[in-house]
């Protein structure tokens, strides 16, 4: 598997249709993309600005308030690595704000919520395997192992204020 999207740096027209979700939230429109998406802040490690990105939902914890996203392209996206310098982040979704902390979930675990997505979102799973592992996918074959592989998993849980 070569020439993969996730190993390759991003063209024009794939990086507007990327960026277009985060006009969403600046607009204060983001809750229309509900809770499968959520516009993450975080400081850049060299710069210490502010950067805003917009991530696709995996899973939702509503008991422990956590969402768990995937970096779609892998250790190298820059939101990946500025939370790994500081996990302190926002998160909007679904018409809300919060301060959040990000932990990076082991493979284990990641492979079971990949598997877990795969079988309730299976055309967003089929699209995503495409994208990223360039073939279209069926959810019960060991995609959801070898995307969670490629693309560690974060969990941001909602940080309670004293």
């Amino acid at each position: 598997m070569t020439n993969l999207t996730l190993d390759r740096p991003l063209g024009k027209a794939l990086r507007f249709a990327l960026r277009l979700p985060i006009w969403l939230y600046r607009l204060h429109l983001g809750w229309l993309l509900g809770d499968r998406f959520l516009m993450l802040t975080h400081v850049g490690r060299k710069s210490g600005r502010p950067y805003e990105t917009v991530i696709e939902v995996v899973r939702h914890d509503k008991e422990p308030d956590t969402y768990y996203v995937v970096s779609g392209w892998g250790d190298k996206s820059d939101w990946y690595q500025n939370i790994q310098k500081s996990a302190d982040v926002t998160v909007h979704v679904a018409g809300r704000k919060f301060q959040a902390r990000a932990k990076f979930i082991p493979l284990a675990k990641a492979i079971e919520i990949m598997e877990a997505y795969a079988h309730e979102h299976s055309l967003a799973f089929r699209e995503l395997s495409s994208l990223f592992l360039g073939e279209h996918i069926q959810s019960t074959s060991d995609a959801p192992r070898r995307l969670a592989e490629k693309m560690p998993m974060v969990a941001f849980h909602l940080v309670q204020s004293n």
